[in-house]
């Protein structure tokens, strides 16, 4: 008897240790949501498909369930009043002062992840992957002393689906590629030289939004429907960096990566109430990144505040003999933005749209009256006729470089044919809108010789738009909105730093974005410092 009553306790206990703490996600019934969005007059908004079916969500959580089960009942909120809506100087301030662990941070956002990603009201889709060693290498981080509040140190940063990083696969949400894994990229080499730590993987437009012809901002095989956290399934979420855009403005992470052609940063971090940084191209390395453009391509940071966005620019813009593109470049001077009372640049705004965009307007209004020297000005008439051509050629040969030089040795694919191909054994899985841009990729091409050419007219047509500006009223910089303007930044190489100016009427949140010449952030950064400490443009979601 006393044998048997042993034997019933065993298995009660080992039962209630095998049992999960927290909930674990079950896909729903998403019929109803999908015929809804077909009723919304944005195309884009108009789903096929909201939650992968290629990827667990639970995968997420699996092996960290009691952590967050015990932190969320004991000490989430406490930590939330020290994390949430705080800059990376304020967090370790907080962890300086004893009041923080790195460890804590770490498990804050884990939790904070779960909160809101396994919730059915309130899920965005904005995570791929975690990093399974995040706990760990946290509490590495608590026993080395760390005593400056403007590092990155033991700082959980989260990396767009196409970078790099050993022990995470890097799919560029692709199905084809779920099991790429690699090496770290450059950048997050570099990140890790400076002590942050990679939390995981954010979803993004599937192959950086050059896949298919109308798809969604924010959609991708691996990830699922990207959802907007100001209006979830009502708002575009902005692209390709989609996901690094939502996490970061749900406090999901201190700051993220993104990556940038033409206004992959800018528009996820405009439309989620960010500053985001498109650095000239070769001030930070696309090595292993899978690409679109190797003439256009660059990484950059996408914080909730500038100060953070330098932090993390400052981290990756070192020269890497690996990029072809790559140059010798200098760190942001923080003390010159910290501490400039006072912008003494010329600063130039276009009349059109401060004519019908009222929060532009506003913008424009509130830096007169700070004193700042702000000129009107028109945009030039020029297209840039033939922009499409420049990825395409690009991508053909730049995609199969990456998978022969980085990409995992397994992979079934090696080249765009191959990836239609392997697609189109399973269409309404791996690509259920499509891969028209794909197909067109591998259809038209031109000549070597063609391509230079073009791609020389274009590059001289992008410095022209804003050089003939610039260089008629001496102008440091121009102002613009959102990625309006990102296809002749990205043809011009120049910089972009996108600012927060608050909410549309719709609850859209939409950016300041400051334009100057190539290898000139630092005046992109003084200037954005100054209006968002004087303006406070960003709004946090309310959920």
């Amino acid at each position: 008897m006393i044998k048997h009553i042993t034997y019933l306790i065993s298995i009660i206990l080992i039962s209630s240790c095998n049992q999960n703490p927290i909930d674990k996600w079950q896909n729903y019934d998403e019929s109803d949501e999908i015929k809804t969005s077909s009723k919304l007059e944005n195309k884009r908004l108009q789903f096929k498909r909201i939650q992968s079916i290629s990827n667990d969500k639970n995968k997420l959580i699996n092996g960290f369930e009691k952590e967050i089960s015990d932190f969320i009942d004991s000490e989430y909120e406490l930590v939330k009043a020290l994390v949430y809506e705080k800059s990376i100087p304020e967090i370790q301030q907080n962890i300086i002062d004893g009041k923080l662990t790195y460890y804590k941070l770490s498990l804050f956002y884990l939790s904070r992840i779960y909160l809101i990603e396994f919730d059915q009201e309130t899920y965005l889709n904005s995570i791929i992957s975690i990093n399974k060693n995040i706990l760990k290498e946290a509490k590495r981080k608590d026993k080395i002393k760390n005593t400056n509040i403007y590092s990155l140190h033991g700082i959980p940063i989260l990396l767009k689906d196409n970078i790099g990083f050993e022990g995470l696969p890097t799919t560029a949400g692709a199905h084809s590629l779920k099991n790429n894994f690699t090496d770290d990229a450059s950048i997050v080499k570099q990140l890790k030289e400076n002590g942050a730590l990679i939390l995981g993987k954010t979803n993004l437009s599937e192959w950086a939004n050059y896949f298919c012809y109308g798809c969604p901002n924010g959609y991708s095989a691996m990830g699922g429907q990207t959802l907007h956290p100001y209006g979830r399934k009502i708002l575009d979420t902005g692209g390709s960096s989609s996901g690094s855009g939502v996490s970061t403005t749900s406090n999901l992470a201190a700051g993220s990566l993104g990556s940038e052609t033409s206004g992959s940063i800018l528009s996820p971090s405009s439309a989620n109430s960010l500053v985001g940084m498109k650095p000239t191209v070769g001030n930070v390395s696309r090595a292993g990144i899978i690409p679109i453009s190797s003439t256009l391509d660059t990484a950059g940071p996408m914080t909730k505040f500038v100060i953070d966005n330098i932090l993390i620019y400052n981290a990756i813009n070192d020269f890497d003999p690996i990029d072809d593109y790559s140059v010798e470049n200098f760190d942001i001077k923080l003390e010159s933005v910290i501490d400039n009372k006072t912008i003494g640049y010329r600063i130039g705004y276009y009349k059109s749209f401060y004519e019908r965009d009222l929060l532009y307007k506003n913008s424009i209004d509130f830096l007169k009256e700070k004193g700042l020297d702000l000129i009107d000005i028109d945009a030039p008439e020029i297209r840039l006729e033939g922009f499409a051509k420049i990825l395409d050629e690009d991508m053909r040969h730049d995609l199969r470089n990456y998978l022969f030089s980085y990409g995992n040795e397994n992979l079934e694919v090696e080249d765009i044919s191959s990836i239609i191909k392997y697609n189109e054994l399973d269409s309404l899985e791996r690509s259920p809108y499509g891969q028209g841009i794909f197909k067109k990729i591998i259809k038209d091409t031109m000549s070597i010789n063609d391509f230079e050419d073009l791609k020389y007219e274009l590059m001289s047509k992008g410095n022209e738009f804003f050089n003939i500006p610039i260089d008629k009223f001496n102008l440091d910089v121009v102002l613009s909105i959102n990625n309006y303007h990102a296809g002749y930044a990205a043809m011009a190489h120049n910089p972009c730093l996108t600012i927060p100016m608050k909410l549309r009427k719709n609850n859209e949140p939409a950016g300041l974005t400051i334009i100057g010449k190539s290898f000139e952030e630092q005046k992109l950064y003084e200037i954005g410092y100054f209006f968002e400490k004087s303006f406070k443009g960003r709004v946090p979601p309310k959920n």
